[in-house]
C-alpha cells in the first residue's frame, strides 16, 4: 500500500495544468451506453483510479474500450452490449457507478444495478434517482442490494428534486434523452460538470435546454449518434493546487480550466489575503505572508464546493485568527479534522460546523486519508507543516488526482510516494 512522505516548509511556485474533470468524465463515459452505433472518442480523460473502475464497469456489460492514458484519449464502442446488470464487485468502488442506471434503462428497457459504494461521507442516498425514474414510468424494486428497474419505454414527466443532485440530474437526463415526450427537472444541479455532460449529449443529437440552471428540459429523441468530445478541466483539482500555493506562501498558476467555474473559491481565497489573477483559461494565485481567517459555508454550485472544504480548512489552521466552516452538503465530512489535530491544528467540531483557531505552525506527523478530498486537504496541511509527515491510504487521493506527488514536486514540494 502506498503512502506519501512530505518534508514541509517549501514554498510552491510555477505552472501546473489541471487534468480533465473526473466529475464530468465519469458520467460522459457512462452515457456512451446510449449509443448503439459508432465509436465515441473522448479527449482529456485523466488516468485516475475512478476512470479505470468505470472502464471495468462498461466492459462488464459488453463495451469495447481503448484508452491511452498518456494522450488522455478514450474510444468507446457500445454496439454489442450483452448485459444490463452492473455488479456489486465493481459498483462498491465508487458512488458514480450508479450512473449506469439511466443509460441501461433507456437503451434496454431494464437495468439491474447494485447500490453504489465509494467514499464514506454519511448518508448519500440515491433515492432522488429512484423517485425520478419512477416518475418517468419505471417500475422499481430492490432485490438483495440491487436496484431493479423496468420500463418500455420511459415516458417524459416533471421531476422535482428535494435538493440539487449532480449525479441525480445527470442520471435523469440520460433516461429522458431517449424517453417519449418532454421531461422537466425542477431544482436541477447547476454544476459545470452537468453542463459538460449536456453539451456532449447535445452534440450527439439530444435536445436539452437549461443545463446550468435549476430547470432542465429534455425532449426525447429516438436515437443518438456517437461523437468526438473534449472533457473540460477539473475545477476541483485546480482549486486544490491554488490552495497548495496559498498554504505554503507561494505563487502558482493553474492552466486548463475556466476561471468562472471557481468564482466562489477565488473569492474566499481573496478574502484570506491572496492575490488572484484571471487568464482566459487559467488562474494565478500569490499568497500573503500570513492568511486571514475565513467563514465558509459549503453549498451546491455556485456555492463553495464541499469537495474543497478540507483544503480551505487546512488553510484556516495556520491563519491569523478564528475561522468557521459550516458543511451543508454531506453528513460526517469532518473526519479529516481528527487528522489535522495530529498535525497541531486547533479545531472544534459541533454538529455541522467547525471552528478553527489559527496556530503559528503545524508540525509533521503520521496521518491517514479517509476519502479523496480529505486526503487532498491533508497533503496541503503536511506541505505547510514543520518537519516530516506521512500520509497513509493515498489510494483515496489517487481516485481523484493524477500523480499528485509528481505535480507538487514540479512546483517545489518535497514529497515522495513510497510503496510499503
Amino acid at each position: 500500500m502506498d503512502k506519501f512522505v512530505i518534508n514541509g516548509g517549501k514554498k510552491l511556485s510555477g505552472v501546473v495544468t489541471a487534468d480533465g474533470s473526473k466529475n464530468a468524465a465519469l458520467p460522459i463515459i457512462m452515457s456512451s451506453i446510449l449509443f448503439s452505433e459508432g465509436e465515441t472518442v473522448l479527449d482529456n480523460i485523466s488516468p485516475i483510479k475512478d476512470i479505470f473502475t468505470t472502464i471495468k464497469v462498461l466492459e462488464f456489460i459488453g463495451a469495447e474500450i481503448e484508452y491511452n492514458p498518456e494522450k488522455g484519449r478514450m474510444t468507446i464502442a457500445c454496439n454489442r452490449l450483452s448485459n444490463s446488470t452492473a455488479p456489486y464487485d465493481l459498483m462498491r468502488q465508487m458512488r458514480a457507478s450508479f450512473l449506469v442506471l439511466g443509460p441501461l434503462l433507456a437503451r434496454f428497457g431494464e437495468a439491474r444495478v447494485s447500490l453504489p459504494g465509494g467514499c464514506v461521507l454519511g448518508s448519500r442516498p440515491v433515492d432522488q434517482h429512484i423517485k425520478g425514474f419512477a416518475d418517468l414510468g419505471a417500475k422499481i424494486s430492490e432485490e438483495s442490494g440491487y436496484v431493479v428497474a423496468k420500463a418500455r419505454p420511459l415516458k417524459g414527466a416533471t421531476i422535482h428534486f428535494d435538493r440539487p443532485s449532480h449525479t441525480g440530474t445527470e442520471n435523469i437526463i440520460f433516461g429522458a434523452a431517449l424517453a417519449e415526450g418532454e421531461t422537466r427537472i425542477i431544482n436541477a444541479a447547476c454544476d459545470p460538470e452537468v453542463v459538460d455532460v449536456a453539451n456532449f449529449l447535445i452534440k450527439a443529437g439530444a435536445k436539452i435546454k437549461g443545463a446550468g440552471t435549476s430547470t432542465v428540459v429534455i425532449q426525447g429523441v429516438k436515437k443518438l449518434k456517437a461523437v468526438k468530445y473534449r472533457v473540460s478541466g477539473d475545477r476541483l483539482v485546480a482549486g486544490t493546487y491554488l490552495c497548495a500555493a496559498a498554504i505554503t506562501g507561494g505563487s502558482v498558476k493553474v492552466e486548463g480550466i475556466s476561471p468562472a467555474h471557481l468564482t466562489m473559491v477565488s473569492r474566499k481565497l481573496y478574502e484570506m489575503g491572496c492575490v488572484i489573477a484571471e487568464g482566459k483559461n487559467s488562474l494565478q494565485l500569490k499568497s500573503p505572508k500570513r492568511l486571514n481567517p475565513i467563514r465558509v459555508i459549503t453549498y451546491p454550485y455556485p456555492g463553495f464546493p464541499t469537495d474543497l472544504q478540507a483544503c480551505i480548512m487546512s488553510l484556516a489552521t495556520i491563519s491569523s485568527g478564528t475561522s468557521t466552516i459550516k458543511e451543508t452538503v454531506f453528513e460526517d465530512r469532518f473526519a479529516h479534522t481528527m487528522e489535522l489535530r495530529r498535525l497541531g491544528a486547533d479545531i472544534t467540531v459541533a454538529g455541522d460546523e467547525a471552528m478553527i483557531r489559527g496556530v503559528e505552525k503545524l508540525k509533521g506527523a503520521s496521518v491517514m486519508a479517509s476519502d479523496i478530498r480529505a486526503g487532498a486537504g491533508l497533503v496541503l496541511a503536511c506541505l505547510a507543516a514543520e518537519g516530516s509527515s506521512e500520509i497513509l491510504r493515498v489510494y483515496h487521493v489517487d481516485r481523484g488526482y493524477n500523480r499528485m506527488e509528481e505535480k507538487l514536486s514540479q512546483l517545489g514540494a518535497d514529497i515522495k510516494r513510497i510503496n510499503e
